[in-house]
């Protein structure tokens, strides 16, 4: 395969320049090395008040959509009219608040409850 390339292998501590690629740790006055995290100081938190807000806006969002979502889901078996218009504007309202896709659903939902309800009912 290949030629072994013969390695220095030192475990005298006052070895001052050990070969490298030697199998024995660098043990040196000038080369310092982190120990542990324990020892390390702490390093601050600094929170981002733009994230934190976006998150919050983020839970508000889902639950007002979950809110739409129910309603237009509803409008497809009672009133769709009156649901489904609520199921939109709550889901429009969901999306500014961040809950994109729970908004969309809502609003594709309603929309089509309130189509089926004005064309498609009447001739039932």
């Amino acid at each position: 395969m290949g030629a072994s390339v013969p390695l220095r292998v030192s475990l005298k501590k006052d070895d001052q320049h050990p070969q490298r690629g030697a199998a024995v740790p660098i043990r040196s006055r000038t080369y310092q090395e982190e120990t542990a995290a324990e020892i390390a100081a702490p390093v601050p938190v600094i929170r981002d008040r733009a994230r934190d807000d976006n998150r919050e806006r983020a839970a508000g969002g889902a639950g007002l959509g979950t809110v739409a979502l129910a309603l237009s889901i509803l409008s497809l078996f009672v009133l769709p009219i009156l649901f489904g218009a609520a199921g939109i504007v709550l889901g429009i309202v969901a999306r500014n608040r961040g809950a994109n896709s729970l908004g969309a659903w809502a609003i594709g939902i309603g929309a089509v409850s309130i189509i089926i309800g004005i064309f498609i009912l009447p001739f039932f």
